[in-house]
């Protein structure tokens, strides 16, 4: 009869991600929602199948939330899933990837135990999230130069030696530093000229880096950073102040908040959204207040 009473939770889970922490942590997932009065029903994500698979049983199985086990990939495939099914639960993220930015924003804590008692106790907060052309995103969309990084870098090698891996995989892209020409429109600014590298924030860091530093998860607006094209004797003082997070108000950044932004270019370069394969331009990029109900962060 216990069985009738117990609510369930949907865990889809990365085994792939970080270095495979979630692997040793599955039974504490699992016994801490059932000392709360949740079953687990878990989902494995497999390369070899599209991300939807796991939600065959959710639209009539009465699910309180999704559970989502990996990094900022592997949240925002499930944001976008959802959004494809028309599935509107809250979710909870277990920062287990080997970028984890979203969550850090958040003040998800990246102890998995801590992280699931903290999501039970709590309730669903309403937090923006970004869709670009016909995808969502819930950290960071960018392009330019060193943007597909992470889409470039083996999956085992990020397994292995974690955030070192995208590092020395920008260092091979280093031959290809150039500057590239954009034209972008919003009702906040319009730019037309060279840059190196545009983020476009509805969180606040990437790769560990507090770029958007001024972000909010609740203001309706993301935040652009652009780096323009500037000489390459100033990349290092820019450098600096982006480690001291005094970069915003530097004169080779071009900042501002906007809820729509639209971008054309081109160059032939791709975009990335939360590390992996972005749309093709032009992009339209705007915000959604509220878009996305997430456990764990109150």
């Amino acid at each position: 009869m216990w069985r009738d009473i117990m609510k369930k939770v949907k865990l889809i889970y990365n085994p792939y991600s970080g270095e495979n922490v979630i692997l040793a942590k599955l039974d504490n997932v699992i016994n801490i929602h059932q000392e709360s009065g949740y079953t687990i029903v878990p989902y494995r994500i497999k390369r070899e199948c599209g991300i939807e698979e796991a939600f065959a049983d959710v639209k009539g199985g009465n699910y309180e939330y999704i559970l989502i086990a990996g990094g900022d990939g592997t949240v925002d495939s499930v944001v976008n899933a959802m959004a494809k099914l028309g599935i509107s639960l809250p979710i909870a993220i277990l920062p287990v990837g080997t970028a984890n930015d979203f969550a850090k924003f958040l003040g998800i804590p990246f102890d998995v135990n801590e992280a699931c008692r903290k999501i039970i106790n709590s309730s669903a907060v309403g937090v923006d999230l970004g869709s670009i052309n016909d995808k969502y995103f819930v950290n960071v969309a960018s392009t330019g130069l060193f943007t597909d990084v992470s889409q470039k870098t083996d999956i085992n090698l990020k397994n292995t030696i974690g955030k070192l891996a995208y590092y020395l995989k920008g260092l091979e892209e280093l031959p290809n530093f150039r500057p590239l020409k954009v034209k972008i429109t919003s009702d906040e600014v319009n730019f037309e000229g060279n840059m190196y590298l545009m983020l476009v924030f509805n969180g606040q860091t990437a790769g560990n880096f507090s770029l958007a530093n001024k972000a909010s998860a609740t203001d309706g607006k993301l935040d652009v950073i652009i780096f323009k094209a500037v000489p390459l004797y100033e990349l290092i003082p820019l450098f600096i102040k982006i480690l001291r997070g005094e970069h915003l108000d530097s004169e080779g950044v071009l900042y501002f908040k906007t809820e729509h932004i639209h971008i054309e270019c081109d160059e032939g370069i791709v975009t990335d959204i939360d590390g992996e394969r972005g749309p093709d331009f032009p992009l339209e990029v705007k915000c959604i207040k509220g878009g996305v109900k997430i456990l764990g962060i109150n």
